[in-house]
Parts: C-alpha cells; sequence; structure tokens
C-alpha cells in the first residue's frame, strides 16, 4: 500500500511541529522537510542568551537536528534545498539543490507552508557595506558573536527597537561595548507596549549605558569599505558594526501568483488554515494568524503561534472539512530589559487601533507583597496594564512590568484572553495567597479592581 506524501516547506517552530504531529497521529505517511538554509533549524529567540554565553553551545541553539529523525523511515529532511515553485497541477514542488543547483520535482498529496520570514534590511545607501549585519539565523548570530569578541569594535549601533533590537543592544552593552539603539518610532518597545512602560524601561536603558535614539531619519550608512558611521537627519553616530533589527518581511515571493497573498506578501488562509490551492496548508510567521483578541487576522511572528497552527493542521489534514475552524490565538510575549522583566497579551492601544478595534484601559502600580514587608527587592513596584472592550468589559489585552520575574503572570493573562473573562472575572478571581510571594489580592486581582474603581486594597 502506498504512503500518502506530506510535503513541508521550512525547518523551523512551525515544520518542526508538523513532522511531531504526523509521527504521532499517521502510519502511512511520506515525510519530506525542505529547508533552504544549511543549519537546521536555529532559533533565533535564543540568540541572546548565545552572545551572553547562556549556552551550551551554538550547534545546540536549535529546534531539532535532522539526526533527531534518523531512525525514522517516514521522515527525510533535506537542508540546502529551496523550494521555488508549486505546480498546483500536478501536485508538485519544484526544489533546487543549492549545493549543485540541480533541479528536481518532488509530488506532494499534501502541502504544509512554513516558508517563514526574513529581516529587513534598511533601504539606505551603504547598507551593503561591510560589518552592517542584520539579528537573524545562525550565520548573523556568529558573525555577531566574533564582532562583540573583538577589541577593535568599540561602537555598535542597533537599529530597530523592538525585542530583537533590544536584545541586541543588552548583549553589546554585557561585551563592554558603547552602544546607541535607534528607531524610527517614538519610543522604544513601542508596538508593544504602552507609554506607561516604555517610558520606565527608555529610562532604565539609557542608566544602563544605552545612548537610546527615537524618531530616528537614517540616511546612510557611512564608509568607503566598512561602516564608520550611521548618518541622520541630525547627527553622524560612529559605528564599527551596525546590527539591523527593523522587522521582518515574508519569505513568499516565490509563492506570487501562486497561492494567494495580500498587498504586504502575507499569506491567506481560511478559517482551516488552508490557502486558495487545494490541499495546501499554511502556517507560522508567514501568514496572517486569527487574533481572539483583535477578531480579525493579523501578523503575529511567535513560534507558540506555529506550533498551535501546526498542531491544528496535522490533526484535520485528512478531513475533506474539519468539523471546527482553528480557535485562534492570543499573542503572548516576554523580555527581559537589563534589571526589568515584562510579559505582555493579547492587544495594546497601538494594535488595537491597527485593527480598528475600540478598547478601554487601567495603568495600575502596587507592591508585590503585602505592605508591611520592606520595599525593595524582595517587594518590588508591578505595573500592571489592563486592555478590555469598553462595554462588555471582556478582556483584550494585557501586560506586566516588574524588576522581579512576575512573568507567570502573563500565562494567566492570556488564558482570560483567550476564554474571553471580563474584568470582573479577573478582579473575583481565585488565587493563592501566601505573603512570601503576593498580597492578600493578587496582583492581578487588584489591578483589576482598580480599572473598575475600586480603592487599592
Amino acid at each position: 500500500m502506498s504512503k500518502t506524501n506530506v510535503v513541508i516547506v521550512g525547518a523551523s517552530h512551525g515544520g518542526h511541529q508538523s513532522i511531531l504531529e504526523l509521527l504521532k497521529r499517521y502510519d502511512d505517511v511520506d515525510i519530506k522537510l525542505f529547508e533552504a538554509g544549511d543549519f537546521v533549524s536555529f532559533m533565533s529567540c535564543g540568540m541572546e542568551l548565545y552572545l551572553e554565553n547562556s549556552v551550551t553551545d551554538v550547534n545546540d541553539v536549535r529546534n531539532f537536528a535532522p539526526s533527531d529523525f534518523a531512525d525514522d523511515k517516514n521522515v527525510s529532511i533535506l537542508n540546502n534545498h529551496e523550494v521555488t515553485k508549486i505546480n498546483a497541477d500536478k501536485k508538485s514542488v519544484t526544489v533546487i539543490d543549492t549545493k549543485d543547483n540541480s533541479q528536481t520535482e518532488y509530488p506532494y498529496d499534501k502541502l504544509i507552508l512554513s516558508s517563514g520570514v526574513t529581516p529587513k534590511s534598511i533601504p539606505v545607501p551603504g547598507n551593503d557595506l561591510k560589518n552592517v549585519y542584520l539579528m537573524r539565523g545562525y550565520d548573523w548570530a556568529t558573525n555577531i558573536k566574533a564582532k562583540l569578541e573583538d577589541t577593535n569594535v568599540k561602537n555598535i549601533t542597533v537599529v530597530g527597537a523592538g525585542y530583537i533590537g533590544i536584545e541586541a543592544a543588552e548583549a553589546s552593552v554585557k561585551a563592554g561595548k558603547n552602544v546607541t539603539l535607534m528607531d524610527v518610532i517614538d519610543r522604544p518597545l513601542g508596538t508593544y507596549l504602552d507609554h506607561e512602560m516604555t517610558d520606565i524601561l527608555a529610562k532604565h536603558l539609557e542608566e544602563k549605558g544605552v545612548k537610546v535614539i527615537t524618531g530616528a531619519n537614517i540616511k546612510e550608512y557611512v564608509g568607503s569599505d566598512k561602516v564608520t558611521a550611521v548618518k541622520t537627519d541630525k547627527e553622524e553616530i560612529p559605528s564599527d558594526l551596525v546590527i539591523q533589527a527593523a522587522g521582518v518581511q515574508p519569505n513568499t515571493d516565490w509563492l506570487k501568483g501562486t497561492v494567494d497573498l495580500d498587498d504586504r506578501g502575507w499569506i491567506k488562509t481560511n478559517e482551516y488554515l488552508q490557502t486558495n490551492l487545494p490541499d495546501v496548508y499554511a502556517i507560522g510567521d508567514a501568514t496572517l494568524a486569527y487574533s481572539i483578541p483583535a477578531d480579525n487576522h493579523v501578523p503575529i511572528a511567535l513560534a507558540t503561534v506555529a506550533r498551535r497552527e501546526a498542531r491544528y493542521v496535522v490533526k484535520h489534514l485528512f478531513e475533506k472539512k474539519p468539523a471546527l475552524p482553528f480557535g485562534g490565538v492570543v499573542g503572548s510575549s516576554a523580555l527581559s530589559v537589563f534589571d526589568y522583566h515584562f510579559t505582555e497579551s493579547g492587544l495594546n492601544s497601538f494594535t488595537a487601533k491597527r485593527s480598528n478595534v475600540e478598547v478601554a484601559k487601567s495603568f495600575y502600580t502596587g507592591s508585590l507583597r503585602p505592605a508591611y514587608v520592606p520595599a525593595g527587592k524582595d517587594n518590588p513596584e508591578v505595573y500592571v496594564q489592563l486592555f478590555f472592550n469598553p462595554s462588555s468589559h471582556v478582556l483584550l489585552g494585557g501586560a506586566v512590568l516588574s524588576t522581579y520575574d512576575i512573568t507567570a503572570q502573563g500565562n494567566v493573562l492570556a488564558l482570560a484572553i483567550q476564554h474571553k473573562l471580563t474584568v470582573e472575572d479577573l478582579a473575583d478571581a481565585d488565587f493563592f495567597f501566601q505573603p512570601g510571594f503576593d498580597r492578600q489580592w493578587s496582583i492581578l486581582n487588584v489591578a483589576a479592581q482598580h480599572a473598575l474603581g475600586e480603592k487599592d486594597f
């Protein structure tokens, strides 16, 4: 009996989870995963840990290695193989072996696209100079690491003050470099957090030695062979190394004219994560994910999203019409910024406006533990932001920030948002109390009570 051919494009989180789900659920499948790159499969979210010497080895910073599936005859992992075309009429993909440039067609019965994203390079003169790097992938990670260890590299400019830019800046400071962090918007992390929290973090970055430039209008990367400065409309910043962390774009140029894309190149799918082509599915960073709080399809480039989508797709892969649509995601993430830790879930003011969702918001500051515990390291301030529907009070987003690691509270917010709990539900939620950890009412209880106008306990 012939096996069903399942082809997967991309070896990151979505591709990896697809293999795991296929092996768990089905016996009669032949799985081929194609990865254009050489290294399978680097976790860019672990790059800061590598740069700060906090991992066992750079070759361990990966989702999986091809050898993990070496004993499974149903799985073939082909790195250095770039899928360049879908031949929907023949149900095959055209693949180029990037080592010898040979071309082969592989048939599929089911095709799962997890092609991911590529980092953006600022389109200014000098972006092809030496020492202008990107902050993504195995090769760039090892290149940046070498520069952090190079005593001749003294001044580093990081372009982009999102998560990746913050990580690059912090790793560079810890390596003893002079660091400038710049972004075109008005504050670091401005698309993730509202100003009440970014004001705190911007000040903290400066205290740690990071020069923060916002509203930056970059005109040129200066240099004849290698970069020597970043020129804006106001100044030139001396730069021995430029790390570009200015966002990502979907890796979908090869799909144009075949798979339906939006005007920015993101893959469109229906409620079952199916594309416009029969038996072709799309998951992960290159797609528009269904956001539960936004009730809309938006780009959410997170490993958690890709893995949940892969789990759903494979579970329903052989159903003519799945019994249930994909339930959607909240979109949650966390980051450390030197001494501070934060996590955010769902919508904030920026993302709500982008999705045309009306939100009310509340910002609360309070101590982690009871007042009889002296303020300080063991009883720090905690900042909580909540976003909710102004009419129904259904929670749509939230964030917590503190010098204490309270990021687990982000999982509570994510679960509350996913299940469409209200501010009142959170205000009354039954959490534990132990003064070594929290207050008589949990910090989330009190933040929700504050949002309802109640006096602080």
